[in-house]
């Protein structure tokens, strides 16, 4: 029981350390900070774990010259860690079976067993790079491409919306205690 207690509480402080202690220190105006946390969201919530960090950076080099769309490049990339190699099936099967009923397709939908035994036998496939990649194409991409492509969109745009208020919200907050001094100053440091 104890152990169970222990790997909750380090989890509980890492997630505190890695997304919300960023948001804390920004020196930026708060909107900044929250483009950040909606930008990140918006990538963590797509199925392209391995590639959204990429994708945030891109997106930043694309909109860091127009200041009123310019965001927290760190805040991002922090947020994106929402959904990674531990998390992502379930988030993917919920992208999916979402999808499938967006698509009106509700005879395609499978059990949660199912759905991870095509990704299992899609990243056991043939040997080498290239067959690796090939079998994913064949059994992922052909089979569940599109539902989760689908699904993904309104958690996507969701999550990026709900984020940028909290966020927006919380920085706000944060800062009207540190001018009141009735909290620690922020330590300025992340960009």
């Amino acid at each position: 029981m104890e152990q169970k207690y222990d790997f909750w509480r380090r989890l509980r402080r890492r997630v505190h350390l890695r997304l919300i202690v960023p948001l804390d220190r920004s020196a930026h105006p708060p909107e900044h900070t929250a483009r950040g946390v909606m930008i990140g969201l918006f990538w963590a919530m797509t199925p392209l774990v391995g590639i959204q960090m990429p994708l945030v950076f891109a997106t930043w080099l694309m909109v860091r010259w127009k200041p009123s769309l310019n965001f927290s490049l760190i805040v991002a990339l922090a947020w994106t860690w929402v959904t990674n190699v531990f998390t992502m099936l379930p988030f993917y099967y919920v992208f999916y079976l979402t999808g499938v009923l967006f698509l009106g397709r509700p005879e395609e939908l499978s059990g949660y067993r199912d759905f991870v035994r095509v990704w299992e036998a899609a990243l056991a496939g043939e040997e080498g790079v290239l067959g690796h990649f090939s079998a994913f194409v064949e059994s992922v991409a052909h089979q569940q491409g599109l539902p989760m492509t689908v699904g993904c969109l309104p958690y996507a745009f969701g999550s990026a919306w709900l984020g940028y208020r909290w966020s927006l919200r919380y920085v706000m907050r944060r800062r009207a205690k540190w001018s009141a001094g009735n909290d620690r100053t922020p330590s300025a440091g992340y960009q």
